[in-house]
């Protein structure tokens, strides 16, 4: 006999069908004697948080005479029974709110991850473990069902909430069989058939991945294998494709000269600077790696490992000619194309919005025009008035394809622009620094190297992190003979905390490094 209600948490974000996995639990209960209530909690919007669903169960609705029971209208931290969670980091959250307990929970969760706003717009790497993770929740739930869910309702064409109402009805924790589980899909009336598919795929799953403590609940079914993470898919080797176009295998085979350790790398930035921009870019690519490492220093792999990597992504930067050439890739369209689940009958509209400022115009022109442009009379004045404001862009009209696909034409010409003058400069210039710095101490230029992870998007996204990036970059022309890898180190930390600099400044402050000139 239940003396209170059974309390699930559902986390999950818009568009994955939260509310209808809720309305399901509640339909089913009802269905079936049971009194049924659920409540959301709206989460904020853009990814920064989910909306949190709330149901509670309590039997006894069948009964003559039965009193109603005061049921809660929100999950309270230590007092739920079930998570669902549609996503790894929204187990996570579940877990840091309270709602995630030894004594009781079984948590049920996908392992895919979709970023957060925190985790992409940070200026280093802000993704948030997924193995440290999984390993916490796993800590944290009494029992744990987890396996990548995205997956399953993409396999079966439906949704998240299909999925998760399998691995519900799989891990036995609720006083309901298959079969009415499976009836509350049919009373919905919509998309059945793939729920149903979705949801049969869930359950078997579900049954086969379930961790479990030692001491089972009354409502938990007991036994099971210990579920592992998904594991990481393994990435592609570049080198394991020979390539086509003879001037291109010339540079692999000129790469394969390079240590065992870094080949792999050097490989990927042949690729990434060929479809960057030509063959030639990637001769250029290898006879920048061939100087860094004929200096001294340079024999040291772990610092010539982060300048190939790092070279290729300033190589590769983002200008309005590399936007528009990605815009309209086929290969951009067939996947819009299958994240929207469009059919061969159906129109597809994609619309971009677009807003290039009066600096990424005048750097897309040859030098001399744009440096003209770039200056303050009337025809920069006229430019930046009708450039003020963003436009959208329909790139699967005519006419925008066409707009987008003359402004990735032009990119035959990038090496005549202004931004290539000016990342030309600006590349040469670090390199130096790195050479000079490797001849001190190969560990020094290793951390000069991951610096130029500040430099990256466009905008002013990239102009704060450039503006970050040179103060440090003086600091070690400055300092090079007394400064410490640790020290480098910490003030790249700084940096890439705060992306307006604050952080940076009190950090050589408190260092003792002369901001005069800074």
């Amino acid at each position: 006999m239940y003396s209170e209600p059974i309390k699930i948490a559902i986390l999950a974000m818009g568009g994955e069908g939260g509310g209808v996995l809720a309305d399901w639990i509640v339909n089913m209960g009802e269905e079936n004697g049971w009194f049924a209530q659920t409540t959301s909690v709206p989460g904020v919007a853009q990814r920064t948080g989910a909306t949190i669903y709330y149901v509670e169960l309590f039997p006894g609705a069948d009964e003559a005479g039965a009193r109603v029971p005061v049921l809660a209208q929100s999950p309270m931290p230590g007092d739920v029974d079930i998570v669902l969670a549609s996503e790894l980091m929204e187990a996570g959250r579940a877990v840091q709110r309270g709602f995630v307990t030894q004594d009781r929970t079984t948590l049920i969760a996908s392992t895919h991850r979709v970023y957060a706003i925190a985790e992409k717009s940070h200026l280093g790497d802000g993704r948030v473990d997924s193995d440290a993770l999984h390993k916490q929740i796993r800590r944290a739930a009494r029992r744990l069902v987890t396996f990548n869910m995205a997956q399953t309702a993409e396999r079966n064409g439906s949704v998240v909430s299909a999925v998760l109402f399998g691995a519900l009805s799989g891990a036995g924790v609720l006083p309901f069989n298959r079969a009415q589980f499976e009836a509350t899909i049919e009373r919905g009336g919509v998309g059945v058939k793939a729920s149903l598919a979705a949801f049969a795929d869930a359950f078997e799953q579900a049954r086969q991945t379930q961790s479990e403590a030692t001491r089972p609940t009354v409502r938990a079914r007991d036994g099971g294998p210990v579920t592992t993470p998904d594991a990481k898919p393994a990435l592609p080797d570049p080198s394991a494709v020979a390539p086509r176009h003879p001037k291109v295998a010339r540079l692999v085979e000129h790469a394969r000269g390079y240590p065992e350790d870094i080949q792999s790398i050097v490989i990927e930035g042949i690729r990434r600077c060929v479809d960057y921009q030509d063959p030639a870019y990637g001769r250029l690519y290898l006879d920048r790696l061939d100087a860094q490492m004929a200096a001294p220093g340079g024999h040291d792999s772990e610092m010539m490992r982060e300048i190939a990597r790092h070279l290729a992504l300033w190589m590769t930067y983002e200008d309005t000619i590399r936007v528009a050439d990605l815009k309209i890739r086929g290969s951009r369209f067939e996947r819009v194309q299958t994240e929207v689940h469009a059919t061969d009958g159906q129109v597809l509209s994609i619309s971009e919005y677009m807003h290039p400022r009066i600096e990424e115009i005048c750097e897309t022109l040859p030098v001399g025009l744009g440096r003209w442009l770039a200056k303050p009379h009337a025809v920069h004045r006229l430019v930046a008035y009708f450039t003020r404001e963003g436009r959208v862009v329909t790139t699967s009209s005519l006419g925008g394809f066409f707009l987008l696909y003359v402004l990735a034409w032009w990119g035959r010409w990038r090496r005549v622009t202004l931004r290539y003058a000016i990342e030309t400069a600006r590349i040469e210039a670090w390199l130096k620094r790195l050479r000079d710095a490797a001849a001190i101490d190969p560990r020094l230029a290793l951390e000069a190297a991951k610096c130029q992870t500040l430099v990256r998007g466009y905008s002013d996204t990239h102009t704060r992190g450039l503006r970050n990036f040179d103060v440090i970059m003086t600091v070690l022309e400055r300092h090079a003979k007394v400064l410490a890898p640790a020290i480098l180190r910490e003030i790249r930390n700084a940096a890439l905390a705060d992306e307006h600099g604050r952080f940076l400044r009190d950090t050589l402050v408190r260092r003792g490094f002369s901001m005069e000139g800074v």
